[in-house]
């Protein structure tokens, strides 16, 4: 979740995000694909992928979702942790709930470190 809305929020010039696990299913949870769907996202597509050093590489940053002692190490990445329930099993409103917090975690991620489209930007990409 925390990828696709990155990638939809962020200046793809600017930066891109790498949704990876170290321990990832087969498929999406369908209740994911549910709530993301609501928010205008397809994840249908998507399959989980493991983080690897080679997928990492040159990474300047590292979200994890609440790895306690099982957190990977990026050399050289900005880690930051989000300590936030795997939806796994949960009821859609709780999963909702979970989307919501990481959009907006998201959300203040990508303007703190300044990376959503110039104004300027967007007018020209619209011309």
């Amino acid at each position: 979740m925390a990828a696709a809305f990155f990638n939809s929020l962020a200046d793809p010039v600017r930066a891109t995000a790498v949704s990876a696990g170290t321990q990832p299913g087969d498929r999406v949870h369908p209740g994911v694909v549910t709530v993301m769907r609501e928010a205008g996202i397809d994840l249908s597509a998507a399959r989980p992928q493991r983080l690897t050093s080679e997928l990492a590489a040159g990474a300047g940053w590292l979200i994890t979702m609440g790895c306690g002692d099982d957190c990977p190490f990026v050399p050289g990445a900005h880690v930051e942790d989000w300590p936030l329930p795997d939806p796994r099993g949960l009821p859609l409103d709780a999963v909702r709930a979970i989307r919501d917090e990481i959009r907006a975690r998201v959300e203040r991620l990508v303007e703190r470190e300044h990376l959503s489209p110039r104004a300027d930007d967007r007018a020209t990409r619209q011309v």
